[in-house]
């Protein structure tokens, strides 16, 4: 193949699909990576779909199942991208463009940042247990919802 063609995000999904049968890969409105039913949602009407593509499948393909701590979802993500750039789009001819990769690992920066934030003095916070944070500035605490495909809340669990 033409180093300067890409595969079209369809003839991608056909040749992951042939590929890895040992995971379910369908089309979705998302892209997502389901540790539970081992299947790797891939959106191909998005913009940079190859990329995130791939992206998902490296989750699969890494065993990423889940994580305790939030910065732990961070480092998940960059690992997914790490695999995606070095091994699967050479492989598949595909480029993925490092403002694609940062942009993306930006939301996740950003909704740890959101999270860590004191809701009562602003400073950030450290995590102590899942979901609950400490502010190291005021020593409130608070808890937090999952707020990855919804709205951040943050409760707090004493009062100064």
């Amino acid at each position: 193949m033409d180093a300067t063609i890409m595969p079209s995000t369809r003839s991608l999904l056909k040749q992951l699909q042939a590929d890895y049968p040992q995971f379910h890969i369908t089309t979705a409105t998302e892209f997502w990576w389901s540790a539970a039913t081992q299947t790797v949602h891939i959106d191909p009407k998005a913009a940079n779909s190859d990329a995130f593509s791939l992206h998902e499948l490296s989750h699969a393909l890494l065993g990423h199942h889940g994580y305790t701590r939030d910065i732990d979802l961070v480092k998940l993500e960059r690992d997914a991208w790490d695999h995606a750039i070095t091994v699967l789009a050479p492989h598949y001819n595909i480029t993925i463009s490092d403002t694609t990769v940062q942009d993306n690992l930006d939301t996740y920066r950003d909704w740890l940042h959101a999270r860590s934030t004191c809701p009562d003095c602003q400073a950030t916070g450290l995590q102590h247990k899942q979901q609950q944070y400490r502010c190291i500035a005021c020593g409130h605490s608070w808890r937090v919802n999952d707020a990855r495909l919804c709205a951040l809340r943050r409760y707090s669990l004493q009062s100064k």
